[in-house]
């Protein structure tokens, strides 16, 4: 197929979605909305199999992967995790009730390589899916490369309104300690005082600059995952050199953000997960529908299950615990626009409105960078190897 045509079918494939995923308030995600004309596209063929490697998106999405994972890293910062590490243990908690249950549940999927590609897909985002596939499609598992595309198309439809539900009983618990004068208003912090700058020559913060060091970061990685055979995955020690870099000060916070090429780097990563889409057949997505369900019903429920012992531990609300967890299914900024609307669904003043999302959201932003960003990858790095 023609690249630019291809190249252009897959960006209005795109726009649609994100018109719709806004248009509905991301009830819809873009990644559903992707997913079904995607589907569609194929199974009709409408779109030929080879639009999307015509696109010359995959071959640049496989390529910064590593990329996006070393920028990742630097979005973290550990200072907010030390103020909120009971967050983080709950979120961890909750990902692990995933594998848990998973796992036990795993001799009623027809493969236990369906269980861990569920695993990734509920506990993580497009990072973990393309852990996943990786593995799969190199085993030639076409089938389990498709499951974690497919979970992720529903995440959203499942994770958001739950989770609305449940932090809107937060905020209306916490508006009664509001009340009681139990909640009072945190210092103000001076703005600006964590976004420093590299300590890199301004050579190197360019487009051109930024896309190099950042390169740089990930072929450490793959070297020194390569001196151990594979044991340490490529994947997790682009995110942990990420997180180092930017506590050092060699890297900025937030490294490829601002840069040029980073919109058209995003697309080509989401591109990657709908590559297996254009192979399975119809009776394959039927099968699936089982291992979907099941994935869902169990890891959900060990997710919540997890995240409510250990935020009793720690002294969460069953709510906020619950929240943690969940951000499982989506991560940022859906953490950041839940918090907001169940701060804004309290019937108080404004004052009272700005105390409870105070409240809420520094948890729910940590919670998904602990379940998504890091817990997820690094545990779907080691399952990976199981896969075959």
């Amino acid at each position: 197929m023609n690249s630019v045509l291809a190249f252009t079918i897959v960006m209005l494939v795109w726009t649609v979605s994100d018109f719709i995923s806004k248009k509905t308030k991301s009830l819809l995600s873009s990644l559903f909305v992707a997913s079904v004309i995607f589907l569609i596209g194929f199974k009709s063929n409408i779109f030929p199999k080879d639009l999307l490697p015509s696109s010359s998106l995959l071959s640049l999405g496989t390529t910064i992967v590593g990329f996006i994972l070393v920028h990742l890293g630097t979005t973290i910062s550990l200072k907010e995790f030390k103020q909120q590490w009971k967050t983080f243990l709950v979120g961890f908690a909750a990902t692990i009730g995933i594998v848990a249950s998973l796992f036990l549940v795993s001799p009623l999927f027809e493969s236990r390589n369906y269980a861990i590609a569920a695993i990734g897909a509920i506990s993580g985002g497009t990072i973990s899916i393309i852990m996943i596939q990786e593995a799969a499609m190199t085993a030639g598992l076409v089938s389990v490369a498709v499951l974690p595309v497919l979970i992720s198309a529903f995440q959203g439809l499942i994770g958001f309104p739950l989770t609305s539900i449940i932090l809107r009983k937060e905020a209306n618990r916490l508006h009664g300690e509001v009340k009681k004068g139990n909640i009072q208003a945190a210092p103000t912090k001076s703005e600006g005082t964590e976004e420093r700058s590299s300590r890199l020559p301004a050579v190197f913060q360019t487009t051109a600059g930024t896309l190099f060091i950042t390169g740089s970061a990930v072929l450490v990685a793959t070297f020194v995952s390569d001196l151990t055979n594979g044991t340490l995955n490529t994947f997790v020690l682009c995110l942990i050199i990420g997180i180092i870099m930017r506590e050092l000060g060699v890297f900025k916070p937030n490294l490829l953000n601002g840069i040029d090429a980073y919109g058209l780097m995003m697309l080509a990563l989401l591109i990657i997960i709908f590559g297996p889409l254009a192979s399975i057949s119809v009776h394959d997505l039927i099968d699936l529908i089982i291992p979907i369900t099941l994935s869902f019903l169990v890891g959900v429920s060990g997710n919540m299950i997890f995240a409510i012992a250990s935020g009793k531990l720690l002294g969460y609300s069953v709510p906020m615990s619950i929240a943690i967890g969940l951000t499982s299914l989506y991560g940022f900024p859906g953490t950041m626009i839940l918090s907001q609307e169940a701060a804004k669904s309290v019937d108080g003043t404004v004052e009272e409105q700005q105390l409870i999302e105070g409240q809420i959201l520094p948890k729910m932003v940590v919670a998904g960078f602990s379940t998504v960003t890091i817990t997820s990858v690094i545990i779907t790095g080691i399952l990976v190897g199981l896969i075959g």
